[in-house]
């Protein structure tokens, strides 16, 4: 779901910046407002879930591989405000450190994964859990929010693919940036989240949210005592199995470089060209492309990846908490 550069056209990926704009002013004021700054680390924390949640790619139908994110665990943990915070900064990290997202397509990975998931995901869940008053119902929100979250999330970024050869093409009509229509994107993106992307982002967000709510219950609940060092041990359990990530073979769907798309077959046919904008656009070179290591065997790789971009994040929102003033409110999950 990570939308490389190049597959959307600049003039799209301005408008998915701006649209994204006002939601992170909104979003940063509301922290500033409402979150104390014992709490402010949390945001870190949830920012590195998130992180190595995507790292855990999966096999999908049709040979392509994708993940959860966690966006619906994060806006229940910290409420959607702060989540939205945490998976912007995790989808930085991960586009200048690791290549994984496009730098120009920020503004549209960002609208896909740190805005619909997690506030789509938190009122879904919020809805059913207000009207059932029940343990069950609060899981049956989290199995539904979280599902739903990512599959729109899915939905739109296919939207975003589909729309682009019906408004940008050349002098020949063929595409300039990502070739595939709304007839191909919506089922190539759909049937896989749908089937198995949406399964796994439910199986990620109910564990660790049970986990989290009975060794740390002052994690969700107010009052509660919180037992920090309970959740950094989860980190580093997930970090040491990053590299299962690595056992999905393919590329998720859309996110193929330059060199490899002519060579994409769909419906028995080979696309055959690589579009113009993609051949002479935007390029970027990452300090650790794909999650590797030069000269490190892949799985070490993978796993120093993991840590630098956990430790990034950690160390980022401490910083922050170091220089906020203490406020009386939280906007953690009253459950």
């Amino acid at each position: 779901m990570h939308i490389p550069d190049n597959y959307l056209s600049p003039s799209t990926c301005i408008v998915m910046g701006a649209a994204m704009v006002p939601v992170w002013a909104i979003a940063v004021h509301k922290v500033k407002k409402e979150v104390t700054r014992s709490k402010i680390p949390m945001i870190g924390i949830g920012a590195a879930f998130s992180f190595l949640m995507m790292m855990f790619n999966v096999p999908l139908p049709g040979g392509t591989t994708g993940h959860a994110v966690g966006g619906t665990l994060l806006a229940i943990l910290l409420g959607p405000y702060a989540a939205c915070i945490a998976i912007t900064v995790a989808l930085l990290i991960q586009a200048l450190l690791f290549g994984d997202g496009g730098i120009l397509s920020f503004g549209a990975n960002c609208f896909n994964m740190a805005f619909i998931i997690p506030f789509l995901g938190y009122f879904i869940y919020k809805f059913i859990k207000d009207r059932t008053k029940s343990e069950k119902g609060e899981y049956v929100g989290i199995i539904v929010g979280s599902y739903v979250g990512i599959n729109m999330a899915a939905l739109v970024a296919a939207i975003e693919f589909g729309v682009q050869p019906l408004l940008f093409t050349n002098s020949q009509g063929q595409p300039l940036y990502s070739p595939y229509p709304l007839s191909i994107s919506i089922p190539a993106m759909m049937i896989p989240h749908l089937l198995v992307a949406g399964v796994v982002e439910v199986l990620f967000t109910t564990a660790i949210y049970t986990f989290i709510k009975k060794v740390s219950p002052g994690t969700i609940f107010e009052g509660a005592k919180q037992k920090i060092h309970t959740i950094y041990g989860l980190i580093v359990a997930l970090i040491c199995l990053t590299p299962l990530g690595l056992l999905a073979t393919g590329t998720a769907w859309g996110e193929w470089g330059a060199d490899e798309i002519k060579d994409v077959v769909h419906g028995g046919k080979q696309l055959g060209y690589t579009p113009a904008g993609m051949k002479n656009g935007f390029s970027f070179n990452a300090i650790m492309p794909d999650y590797s290591v030069k000269g490190l065997p892949e799985i070490a790789g993978y796993i120093l990846s993991a840590i630098a971009g956990v430790a990034i994040m950690v160390i980022i929102f401490k910083i922050i908490s170091s220089f906020s003033k203490t406020k009386p409110k939280d906007i953690s999950n009253e459950s």
